[in-house]
């Protein structure tokens, strides 16, 4: 019995320790993995922060890539609207400088048909001196050759409708130079002081008659009227552009264009 307990005793030691041992090195597997299990922890906490910030990275580049879209959209539609202004502008140009052609073409129709006014009553200024004489009652004024002489040289006393010779071969030669300028036109004025416009009228239409039936003057080209002379009695054969023509033209044209 005494020899069973030492030996108990020394088992029962060994155990303890070996007991002992085993607890210390289970502390210590323990704090191994507890140490490893947070550098794990750290690595995903790591990794996880990562992501996240990959995330927000690939969010904002996301990001900037629709602002850009949206920016080259907006490019791309201003720079339609451009092309469309310019080409509409290019039109409107294009527009605005064949209606200035047009113009420029009528204002030459028109300074041509002036000058050409201008030409004639010229030629019918030197026709009229010419034929009548230097010291013929001829005028000219804008562009109208005024031939006059008062109202006796063409009726006794300046009165009636009767005409003298000597109105009948100057109206001859008047006549002749009408009949050589076959554009103009002529207005037949009879003017005197009392105011009886009709008798005035009546002394310019025998006049007007003269040269048709006697001098074959075509009655188309000849208007007839009468105005108070003020203080002068006369007859005035005016020459000068087909104006209802002129402007009948110049309408045309400018329909036309």
């Amino acid at each position: 019995m005494k020899r069973i307990l030492p030996l108990f005793a020394l088992v029962l030691f060994i155990h303890t320790g070996l007991q002992s041992q085993k607890k210390s090195e289970l502390i210590a597997k323990n704090q191994e993995l507890k140490f490893e299990l947070d550098s794990i922890t750290r690595i995903v906490a790591g990794a996880n922060s990562s992501e996240r910030i990959s995330t927000l990275k690939a969010n904002e580049l996301q990001k900037q890539v629709s602002e850009l879209q949206d920016a080259n959209a907006t490019l791309l539609k201003n720079l339609n609207s451009f092309a469309a202004l310019s080409s509409q502008n290019s039109e409107n140009i294009n527009k605005t400088l064949a209606r200035l052609e047009r113009k420029e073409a009528q204002l030459k129709g028109i300074v041509g048909n002036f000058s050409s006014a201008d030409s004639t009553a010229l030629v019918v200024l030197t026709s009229a001196k010419k034929t009548l004489g230097e010291n013929a009652k001829v005028q000219v004024n804008d562009g109208v050759v005024i031939i006059s002489e008062k109202l006796d040289f063409f009726f006794a006393d300046g009165l009636g409708i009767e005409l003298l010779d000597a109105s009948k071969e100057l109206l001859e030669k008047v006549g002749n130079i009408l009949n050589a300028n076959p554009k103009a036109a002529i207005t037949v004025v009879g003017m005197n002081i009392t105011g009886e416009l009709h008798s005035a009228l009546n002394q310019a239409a025998t006049i007007s008659s003269e040269l048709i039936s006697a001098n074959g003057v075509d009655g188309s080209r000849i208007n007839v009227r009468a105005q108070d002379g003020g203080f002068k009695e006369s007859i005035q054969i005016t020459i000068h552009p087909d104006y209802k023509a002129f402007y009948s033209k110049a309408k045309v044209d400018v329909k036309n264009q």
